[in-house]
């Protein structure tokens, strides 16, 4: 197992630490390159670019058998891993426990096999034609937690980043009954979109917030800092934009 210094999760300041930083930092980028993870991320982002392409070639597809059952498998994969998270957290020494758990590493392959699951969202808008729905947040969050899994699973399955992927088993515990509902009773309240968009916020506020902690308490890199940030920051705006100041619908 890598230490946190050369996968460049440590947050060194003493003399000579920059250098041990810097190379610890290429070394990060050089691990996310070579995850087993890229390829499927490369196939992704091209499918999301060109699906215009097939779009203007095809009809949309209803799926909503195949989507009840997949927001099911779904909603059980997080239900598995919230548990197995907690699980692991009551037997761990501290929550900011930087050393590998072979309580968690099951739970952490499992987080990242639902992750890469998960992308079939976007395959699912794709065929049904939702194009609104692949928006930048979409993508960018979907892709990256691809990525940030496998790596987690890989080289990092502490105790400290448990908490956060526990949280995010939650709230998509919650979102994907929401969507398996949807799928199946089409005219579902719409006010629990609202509130399920609150709860990602506050999700990722608490990510932020745990992370910053990590980082000026327990030598934690600022990574998670910044992806927590940035995702409450893009959550914000989505929520602004769609609840707050709506765009007057546009006259026929």
């Amino acid at each position: 197992m890598a230490s946190e210094a050369d996968v460049g999760l440590g947050n060194e300041s003493s003399n000579g630490a920059g250098s041990v930083q810097l190379k610890g930092y290429m070394n990060f980028i050089n691990k996310v390159l070579h995850l087993p993870s890229m390829p499927i991320f490369c196939v992704y982002i091209i499918l999301v670019v060109f699906r215009s392409k097939w779009q203007q070639n095809t009809k949309p597809l209803t799926l909503r058998p195949v989507l009840v059952v997949y927001n099911l498998v779904c909603c059980l994969l997080s239900s598995v891993t919230l548990l197995g998270f907690m699980y692991g957290l009551l037997h761990s020494p501290h929550i900011y426990d930087k050393s590998p758990s072979h309580l968690l590493a099951p739970f952490y392959f499992t987080y990242w096999i639902t992750k890469t699951i998960e992308l079939l969202d976007t395959v699912f808008m794709i065929l049904r034609h939702k194009q609104r729905q692949i928006s930048f947040l979409h993508v960018y969050h979907h892709s990256s937690m691809l990525l940030l899994s496998d790596f987690a699973c890989r080289y990092v399955p502490w105790p400290a980043i448990a908490p956060i992927l526990a949280i995010n088993s939650f709230v998509h515990v919650v979102l994907y009954f929401y969507y398996g509902m949807t799928a199946w009773h089409p005219n579902i309240s719409l006010e629990w979109k609202k509130n399920l968009t609150q709860l990602q916020i506050l999700q990722f506020f608490i990510d932020f917030v745990f992370a910053g902690v990590g980082y000026v308490y327990h030598g934690f890199c600022i990574y998670g800092f910044l992806y927590g940030l940035g995702m409450t920051s893009l959550f914000m705006n989505f929520y602004h934009k769609a609840y707050i100041h709506k765009r007057p619908a546009k006259s026929e």
